[in-house]
């Protein structure tokens, strides 16, 4: 599977979400390091990192992630649907992860 192809699953599955709106960054001509996905669910901001799985985000994209955390956005890097989904669980809805 390729990045592309699950940044755009990502992308139909946050879309189909009520009160969520994401801008798909990735290609776009910004600064080195700006996530993938960008956007607001349910009122509180997110970025997300898209890898393949066991691929790792690099530096300078942990370094942009970290400053969106420290902003206040929910932050992740993900392979698939069920992890963005996770990190919703976990950081909108305070679900425990298993």
């Amino acid at each position: 599977m390729t990045e592309k192809s699950i940044v755009n699953s990502i992308v139909k599955y946050l879309e189909s979400l009520p009160r969520c709106h994401v801008v798909k960054t990735c290609g776009a001509m910004l600064p080195a390091g700006t996530p993938d996905l960008i956007g607001c669910y349910d009122g509180l901001a997110f970025a997300f990192e898209v890898k393949r799985p066991g691929e790792k985000a690099t530096a300078i994209q942990k370094y942009d992630l970290e400053q969106w955390m420290h902003a206040g956005a929910v932050v992740a890097v993900v392979t698939s649907v069920q992890e963005v989904d996770l990190a919703f669980a976990y950081f909108f809805r305070g679900e425990k992860i298993k």
